[in-house]
């Protein structure tokens, strides 16, 4: 929430760097954005420690309070009135209506606090600020750049009913809008790398050896001292007083600033942000080593010295860190926002344009930044769909050892990365139980690029093509590592639940607890996995208060199955994790409805990821699935090594 007494962001993160005049020590410093329950103030030897905020924190926390509510609303009113693209908006255009639709838009412009109070936080500077929730003249006084650049996807007449998209007209706006996106992005990067300072703002006053080091040792000398001086009591009589600031602010306004003076201001906020973030050397640790892990160390430092302002940005957003733990089980978090660039909706880097979410956009920031990338690794909606379809049209007959009804896509040929299972891995069970798993299976019907309906397919339900492939898995590794006591199942939708140990003489009886309804989302269950492995191994980790979870090097390997039936809520979030992750190895299976797009477009995407992290594999099935087929694939994934058919028939040949 805003400060008490702010009337806006600015003011609010003005009083904020006013009552960090009092000093703090380390070890009491906890971030806010852990929402763990630390004490809002402790008393120290120098004064009262106030925990880390700024300005994307606090947005981020008015944000989370609706988002998911707004979210959830919109579907709602899509599916009551047939529409099936996420991305439109349900409208008719009758102006004084209290049906559905314009309760949503009613809604959507009490938001607009929201809405601008986010935007403030995360634009750029030279940025405005814009929404949409006027479409007519006063669209104009918005600066929004989409207005009258972009055909609306309805057909132009009046209706005191709601209106039915029209696929010329969605088709036309999908492509201008990928246009304008690009063309948007590209100059939103050359404007902000324009802003950035053309001095080394680390070289300017007494830091300037710190330009002359390295990234580690000048992040090292700047948390020393900051420690110093953090340790040292400061007379009552220097103190600034909030009279101070204001006046100090009132001055900045008229008087010019030196480029010296905006730099070491620049350079004493990231101080200020990397301090409050990561208070002591564990924190520093923990955080080193994930970029590490995850590629981007170098970018890291190359931006911190060369692109300050964008260091600044991200680093904010907490780009440069674990996900904190406590977000895994939140209705939302700042990983969860949607991303809707026509409406005003931002994310985080320059070219946040065309993501769905500030999950998917850190992601894909994080994939283009490692070390050794070239090139973009994000498709547009138009590509997607191209790719998609591509896929579709590459099914073939499996192998004439296996019995399949029906042609299916085969999974890119196995390449083992990680050392094989030993006897010391854990291997566990993560099955999807959302809704969907119980649905008849249906694909979508399309009209260019707008979904018309859907068909039904005729296949079994998911849930039923999970418990077979389960039920055979388990089996043939019961066999394989003689481990007849049996291997942990947890199920996720809304919420994450521990089943139980399941195994061939349990298998119907631990099944039948099982429950399917909720939403999908995999954070929860993979939290839950987290929890019940460390339980087991904590000898070997730690665990920190934000963080959780820290792996030791005796920490044996988790080997996580993985049954999904379609993209998670979250599934950018899961992805993102794992790409700072050593210590597990995940094996998805993804099950599709036979002519899917969606699937297909689902299956590229984990295709992506496991190129770029050689920890998650997976392998799909669409339609009626050939059930030995998938789980010999799934075994050579899970397992580490391409099992020979031979041996494969063994471990089934031993169940019966």
């Amino acid at each position: 929430m805003f400060l008490e007494g702010a009337n806006n962001i600015d003011e609010a993160v003005g009083q904020y760097k006013d009552s960090h005049i009092v000093e703090d020590t380390d070890a009491t410093r906890f971030p806010v954005y852990s929402c763990l329950p630390y004490p809002q103030t402790t008393t120290t030897a120098t004064g009262t420690q106030r925990l880390h905020t700024n300005a994307v924190i606090e947005a981020g926390r008015i944000r989370a309070r609706d988002e998911q509510y707004m979210q959830n609303l919109l579907q709602v009113v899509q599916q009551t009135h047939g529409v099936y693209n996420s991305d439109i908006e349900p409208e008719h255009d009758t102006d004084c209506c209290y049906c559905d639709i314009h309760q949503y838009k009613f809604k959507k412009i009490d938001r607009l606090g929201v809405h601008e109070a986010w935007s403030r936080a995360v634009m750029y500077p030279g940025e405005k600020y814009y929404h949409d929730c006027y479409q007519n003249a006063r669209a104009i006084l918005t600066s929004n750049p989409y207005t009258y650049r972009v055909d609306s996807p309805y057909r132009n007449h009046t209706s005191w009913v709601g209106q039915r998209p029209s696929p010329q007209y969605y088709t036309m706006a999908v492509h201008q809008t990928t246009r304008i996106n690009a063309d948007l992005n590209a100059q939103a990067q050359a404007a902000i790398d324009a802003e950035e300072p053309s001095f080394n703002i680390w070289a300017v006053d007494r830091l300037g050896s710190i330009s002359n080091t390295s990234f580690a040792d000048a992040l090292s000398n700047q948390r020393h001292h900051i420690t110093n001086s953090s340790t040292t009591s400061v007379p009552e009589s220097s103190k600034v007083s909030r009279f101070s600031t204001i006046k100090r602010a009132i001055i900045s306004k008229v008087t010019p600033k030196s480029g010296a003076h905006q730099g070491q201001e620049l350079r004493n906020a990231i101080m200020d942000e990397e301090h409050g973030r990561w208070p002591d050397q564990e924190w520093r640790q923990i955080v080193g080593l994930y970029q590490e892990r995850l590629g981007i160390s170098t970018k890291i430092a190359y931006l911190r010295f060369k692109k300050p302002i964008q260091y600044h940005h991200l680093l904010r957003a907490g780009y440069f860190e674990p996900i904190p733990v406590a977000w895994a089980n939140q209705n939302s978090n700042p990983l969860r926002f949607s991303i809707e660039a026509s409406a005003g909706w931002r994310g985080i880097t320059p070219t946040w344009r065309g993501f769905e979410d500030t999950a998917e956009e850190r992601l894909y920031w994080t994939l283009n930044h490692r070390e050794g990338s070239v090139g973009t690794r994000k498709p547009d909606a138009i590509s997607k769909m191209e790719m998609a379809r591509a896929r579709m049209a590459t099914a073939v007959e499996p192998p004439p050892a296996y019995y399949s009804p029906m042609i299916h896509v085969m999974p890119a040929p196995f390449k083992p990365f990680d050392r094989p299972e030993v006897s010391t891995d854990d291997t566990m069970i993560l099955l999807d139980v959302s809704d969907s798993m119980d649905f008849d299976p249906a694909r979508p019907n399309y009209d260019q690029c707008l979904i018309t309906g859907y068909s039904r397919s005729t296949q079994p339900k998911h849930k039923d093509v999970a418990k077979a492939i389960t039920r055979r898995f388990t089996d043939a590794m019961a066999n394989y590592d003689h481990n007849f006591q049996g291997y942990q199942l947890i199920t996720f939708s809304s919420e994450a639940n521990y089943i139980g140990v399941i195994k061939h003489e349990n298998f119907e009886s631990t099944w039948s607890n099982i429950r399917i309804g909720g939403g999908t989302r995999v954070m929860t269950g993979w939290q839950k996995v987290k929890d019940l492995h460390f339980q087991k191994h904590s000898e070997s980790a730690t665990y920190h208060p934000v963080y959780g979870w820290q792996a030791g090097s005796e920490t044996p390997m988790l080997r996580l199955l993985l049954l999904l039936d379609g993209e998670a809520t979250d599934m950018d979030e899961f992805e993102l994790e794992l790409l700072g992750l050593s210590w597990v190895h995940v094996t998805i299976f993804l099950i599709g409805v036979d002519g899917c797009p969606h699937h297909h477009r689902h299956a590229n995407e984990l295709q992506r990821i496991s190129e770029v992290n050689h920890h998650v594999s997976f392998v799909d099935a669409q339609g009626n699935t050939p059930e030995r087929f998938v789980t010999h694939e799934l075994l050579k994934r899970h397992l580490g090594y391409d099992i020979s058919m031979a041996e494969f028939e063994e471990l089934e040949q031993l169940l019966s």
